[in-house]
């Protein structure tokens, strides 16, 4: 056990997906959520970021390759965590994971963030969020941090950002369906 806790400005840098498909994996990270292919390794491994960085998810066959996702019960990947800078960029995500017709396995208001959860296609759990000022989170009496779990409100996460451009909902993916 530790003595001390870790160093405050440690980050976690990137995750490596096994995947089964390379091509529908870039395809979702990529075509659908919008990060960019910064480096591929022939048709076994690819690594993706936002805003230039070497990568921030390195995705790969090279165990996986047609494989299944593991079955429930299974220890492994239980999500990963997306942050996004404002709740305009994640409503943004959320517009389109709508236009893709992919859909939610939730959504929730903690308080201190707001979250958008749903499965890539190789049923990696995958969590779109966006962190609220901390002087916005909730507190107990005694100061320490209160995090709740609530609905998100997605026609207002909707309306945070971009809201003069049309929504497409494909059937049973739109916000009337998920709130």
């Amino acid at each position: 056990m530790a003595d001390r806790p870790i160093d405050a400005g440690v980050r976690i840098g990137h995750v490596h997906l096994k995947v089964a498909d390379l091509e529908r994996a870039l395809d979702f990270y990529c075509g659908v959520l919008g990060f960019e292919l910064t480096q591929r390794y022939g048709r076994q491994a690819a690594f993706v970021s936002a805003g230039g960085y070497h990568h921030h998810i390195g995705l790969n066959t090279w165990e996986s390759l047609g494989g299944l996702p593991p079955p429930p019960g299974a220890t492994g990947l239980y999500h990963v965590a997306i942050l996004y800078p404002t709740r305009a960029t994640l409503a943004d995500a959320l517009r389109r994971l709508i236009t893709a017709g992919i859909p939610l396995d939730g959504a929730s208001d903690h308080g201190v963030s707001e979250a958008l959860y749903l499965r890539d296609p190789d049923e990696n759990g995958v969590e779109l969020y966006c962190d609220r000022p901390p002087e916005q989170w909730p507190r107990n009496p005694d100061g320490s941090l209160a995090m709740v779990t609530r609905r998100l409100d997605l026609h207002g996460l909707l309306r945070a950002g971009l809201s003069d451009r049309p929504v497409e909902e494909a059937p049973g993916t739109g916000p009337r369906d998920l709130a």
